[in-house]
């Protein structure tokens, strides 16, 4: 079994994202902990605390309330623009994984090998399993390789790939998804990274091994709402029905 086996024993586990959205440290706290008590009581195999409305700091104060109790559910980290930082966290608190939104293509040839040997010494003294992006949406392409090229040296770098089209919330291509799979030979999960939703959910899962789900479960399935208890809940269905048929 891979690490990501290991560490997510069920069939197609489904990543909420925490965007930290609040007026304020405070709100930006208690929001999250309420979005992430609404996704773990709903069945949500992961949370991903994220700085895409707040800071370090906040991802850090949620981090620190959300292992002060028995949430039920893992707890990831994803520091945008700091990777660094994401590491430091994962030393510091048990988290389960690290997203970090680009492993592999983003960087010209002369700047890519520094980074690869850095974000090995930044996973020595961490078991949190790294699941990366390669042609991940917002990300420059830089490398001046061919994408298959990219896909296995990103897929060399860490546990499981996150796979987006070009933007948050658009659906992720599928065709980009078999292309991934294609160039891994199966070997490296695949999380579908933007644009799950009830409706293509199966169509998804059917060629992905999980999902990271963020907009789909909010109030008005835009990035800036809040969390809807009743999304959350309605995607758990049919990914539970989808884990049965499988």
């Amino acid at each position: 079994m891979s690490r990501f086996g290991d560490t997510f024993t069920i069939p197609k586990p489904i990543l909420g994202m925490l965007h930290l959205a609040g007026d304020g440290p405070a709100a930006k706290l208690a929001q999250a902990e309420e979005e992430a008590r609404i996704m773990a009581g709903e069945g949500v195999d992961g949370v991903v605390v994220e700085n895409y409305f707040g800071g370090a700091e906040d991802v850090e104060r949620v981090l620190d309330r959300l292992f002060g109790f028995d949430l039920g559910t893992r707890i990831g980290v994803n520091v945008l623009r700091d990777d660094a930082r994401a590491f430091a966290l994962a030393k510091t608190y048990p988290v389960s994984f690290i997203q970090v939104d680009s492993v592999a293509g983003h960087l010209p040839p002369d700047a890519d090998d520094a980074f690869e040997a850095e974000l090995a010494a930044r996973r020595e003294g961490v078991s949190a399993l790294l699941l990366g992006g390669v042609r991940f949406k917002y990300q420059p392409v830089l490398s001046g390789r061919s994408e298959s090229e990219d896909v296995r040296i990103g897929a060399a770098r860490c546990d499981g790939l996150v796979v987006t089209s070009d933007a948050t919330g658009q659906p992720t291509d599928m065709d980009k998804v078999a292309r991934f799979h294609a160039a891994t030979g199966g070997g490296t999960p695949l999380l579908i990274g933007a644009g799950l939703t009830e409706a293509n959910a199966a169509e998804q899962l059917a060629k992905a091994d999980g999902a990271v789900v963020g907009s789909w479960f909010k109030h008005d399935h835009k990035d800036t709402g809040r969390v809807e208890p009743a999304h959350v809940a309605g995607l758990m269905r049919v990914v539970r029905a989808i884990r049965s048929d499988a």
